[in-house]
């Protein structure tokens, strides 16, 4: 008798339990089901190339013939090292990442600092600022080639207004790449300054507001308040600067085609040429998976640094 009436106390209990299991295992499978077309993507044109150019840095693969392919080891890493084109470009790239990273993010937090004020003129200098960002690359490394034209440039045409001569610019491998740092600068300080415009808004403003009543000057509030405000979104900022400041292949490619004399040639331009100019698709995949770990230890390493 007593255990009957335990049975029937504890079969609301059980039946609810059963219930939340059953619910909980319905929400998981929604999830997954939601899940799937992203992991899916994400599989397709994320994991399974990074495989894909590990397992052909291994063989001898040219595109022109694919059933070729053969096993040869490390000789392709092998080559790489020995290839002095390999090292001109990882410096290349190295140039190219140390100066545009702190002097684009420098440049984006001026201008955020800029635009946010209380003024009616702010709205048109983010639209203004903001506007080479989201114009094709293409387009701007096109545009900036004509300027930097020797002998009809716009800007050698400024110069001589100074009584500077005509610049090589493209067309020196001492002025080059700092031209193409230029004019990246130009381009996408405007991403970097709507991310940091972003953090200066969450500010609170009684930060301000007790640096005034303690007599801070301008440089103090910035120093004190603004910057520690915001080191979340610098960290950030320099971070993904710094992945895309690797990848520089667009304006290479299209203003000097890498020269003059490998002067602008990058990581990904020789990969680019290597696997489809050259059709040589064990070696391309060979740098790529040496480009994967110098930005992933770049990036480790910078993490590091802005946690400390």
């Amino acid at each position: 008798m007593l255990n009957t009436d335990v049975e029937k106390n504890m079969a609301p209990v059980m039946k609810k339990k059963k219930g939340q299991l059953t619910y909980k295992r319905q929400q998981k499978i929604l999830g997954v089901l939601f899940s799937l077309p992203a992991l899916v993507l994400m599989f397709t044109f994320l994991i399974l190339p990074v495989i894909l150019a590990f397992t052909y840095s291994f063989m001898n693969y040219n595109m022109l013939n694919p059933d070729g392919k053969t096993f040869i080891g490390l000789d392709n890493y092998v080559r790489l090292f020995q290839d002095q084109i390999f090292f001109t470009a990882l410096k290349n790239t190295l140039y190219f990442t140390v100066l545009v990273v702190p002097l684009q993010c420098g440049v984006a937090l001026v201008l955020a600092i800029l635009v946010n004020k209380k003024v009616k003129v702010a709205s048109l200098g983010r639209v203004f600022f903001f506007s080479p960002v989201v114009t094709s690359m293409v387009v701007v490394a096109i545009l900036w080639t004509f300027l930097f034209n020797v002998e009809s440039g716009l800007i050698n045409s400024v110069l001589n207004v100074f009584g500077i001569p005509n610049q090589p610019f493209l067309l020196s491998p001492d002025q080059a790449m700092n031209s193409i740092i230029f004019m990246s600068i130009w381009q996408a300080a405007g991403f970097q300054m709507m991310i940091f415009l972003a953090g200066l808004k969450d500010v609170p403003e009684t930060l301000y507001e007790a640096a005034d009543i303690d007599g801070a000057n301008a440089w103090q509030k910035f120093r004190n308040v603004t910057l520690p405000s915001i080191q979340h979104v610098t960290g950030f900022v320099l971070i993904i600067t710094t992945i895309q400041a690797f990848r520089l292949f667009i304006q290479p490619y299209v203003m000097t085609n890498g020269g003059p004399s490998n002067s602008t040639k990058t990581l990904v331009f020789m990969l680019y040429e290597n696997g489809f100019q050259f059709r040589d698709v064990g070696y391309s995949s060979a740098i790529a998976v040496v480009f994967f770990l110098v930005v992933i230890i770049t990036s480790l390493i910078l993490k590091k640094i802005l946690k400390q």
